[in-house]
């Protein structure tokens, strides 16, 4: 499995049966091909699909079916589509049960960036903000660092903000990270990745409970 996939796996393990569930743009728009065996959730894109399905093989796409990354998708039975007045209803109105939302940088108060680089062109800040004002649980779903090493987990995020102290969970390729009052707390560590690798690629302090150090 890619990094990419395992993160969007581990994701998905989140997901419980009967839930509605916005995926965003990104890794996130992965977790439609890992909704674990035996769990039955709708699944949500920003760009109005209820219902959503996974990516297609190529005997099944349909390029007029993609989901908010423009990736090619599917609609399950009794999935539609819909405008973005409602699908953005849904979002704001405290219809969704979770998100998994894709991110620049996220901080150790839960706050998170995840549609601006300073210097460079934007198209504006998407559907992020209103999903962690509406969804009743939020994580982000990303790779640890950027592609030059650099920490995405920091003490204080210093791209522009998509929204403050919001995130439940942080889901990476290296762990898992609960936010909770001001400070994150290892979960999980990833197959095969050493406790010191986490700390030391990521530039805020990590509440380590005592399983870990053993």
């Amino acid at each position: 499995m890619e990094k990419k996939e395992h993160i969007a796996w581990r994701a998905a393990q989140f997901l419980k049966d009967g839930e509605f569930v916005n995926l965003g743009i990104g890794i996130p728009t992965l977790c439609a091909n890992f909704v674990p065996e035996g769990v039955s959730v709708i699944l949500h894109s920003e760009n109005g699909i209820v219902g959503m399905g996974p990516r297609p093989d190529k005997e099944h796409e349909d390029n007029h079916i993609v989901d908010a990354g423009s990736n090619l998708s599917s609609i399950l039975p009794g999935g539609f589509c819909c405008d973005l007045c409602t699908s953005f209803a849904l979002m704001r109105g405290g219809h969704l049960d979770r998100s998994i939302l894709g991110a620049l940088q996220v901080d150790r108060h839960g706050s998170f960036a995840s549609w601006k680089i300073p210097g460079k062109m934007t198209y504006g800040v998407g559907g992020a903000m209103d999903l962690a004002a509406g969804v009743r649980w939020l994580a982000v779903a990303m790779d640890h660092c950027t592609k030059d090493g650099s920490p995405k987990i920091l003490d204080e995020c210093t791209y522009p903000i998509t929204a403050k102290n919001c995130l439940d969970y942080i889901i990476t390729d290296l762990c898992v990270l609960r936010c909770e009052d001001d400070a994150l707390v290892l979960e999980e560590l990833a197959p095969g990745v050493a406790l010191e690798t986490v700390l030391s690629k990521t530039a805020a302090k990590i509440v380590v409970p005592d399983r870990f150090e053993d």
